[in-house]
């Protein structure tokens, strides 16, 4: 298992809980996704979140556009590459 601290943090979009910033990444290995450590700009909380769940936010310097997965996500599209469990809050 590894950790890694962001530095500086990153700007994303955790899929059913909103646009916040990552600020570590943890590693159990090739058997298991990232675990991404967040906190959401609306509530503040320290979340974290596997890999398929999380998304940057778009950056239209670095030409980077609103994930679709993001855009589904608020207009009430399923989404869901992997469900959410209690294990993944």
């Amino acid at each position: 298992m590894s950790f890694q601290q962001l530095d500086p943090p990153l700007p994303v979009h955790v899929l059913d809980r909103g646009a916040g910033y990552a600020f570590a990444v943890i590693d159990y290995g090739q058997e298991h996704h990232l675990i991404w450590v967040t906190a959401p700009n609306e509530t503040g909380e320290i979340r974290c979140a596997p890999n398929p769940r999380v998304r940057l936010q778009a950056n239209w310097t670095m030409g980077r556009v609103k994930p679709p997965a993001v855009t589904a996500a608020r207009d009430g599209a399923c989404v869901s590459e992997v469900p959410l469990t209690a294990a993944a809050l």
